[in-house]
């Protein structure tokens, strides 16, 4: 059950009144990624906004609400966490805890432990709890 649902709700109804931003051209070429890539020529169509029916650039007043930025999907605010002193900064009722990309497994273990004595929601664990790798 997330928390923080209204926020969810309002960043869900701005996102459903913005355009989907494709890529220039990719659906045209079939070598062409769809995700958002800035046109950058010097002549291109869409960064100069000549055409009509093109897909408009991505600009900041497309982005979502400012209470609702920073929120996982499940609710809680994403904290980057690298040491146990970490936690003792954070709420276990609105906070969820991401273990930083170079903690150890050593150290990640510890991190787990405490997080989950202290009911945290953690959003990548990648160690169990009881130690065994799987």
């Amino acid at each position: 059950m997330p928390i923080n649902k209204d926020k969810l709700a309002k960043r869900k109804e701005v996102k459903e009144h913005n355009p989907d931003f494709a890529r220039p051209e990719s659906w045209r070429y079939k070598r062409l990624e769809t995700p958002w890539r800035k046109p950058k020529g010097v002549d291109h169509h869409q960064r100069k906004q000549k055409s009509r029916g093109r897909p408009g650039l991505v600009k900041v007043g497309y982005g979502g609400p400012k209470e609702s930025r920073g929120l996982h999907p499940s609710g809680y605010t994403d904290n980057l966490i690298f040491t146990i002193d970490d936690l003792d900064k954070l709420n276990p009722k609105t906070d969820g805890i991401r273990l930083g990309h170079s903690v150890g497994t050593k150290k990640r273990k510890i991190i787990i432990l405490k997080a989950i004595e202290n009911k945290f929601k953690i959003f990548n664990a990648r160690v169990s709890a009881s130690g065994s790798k799987s």
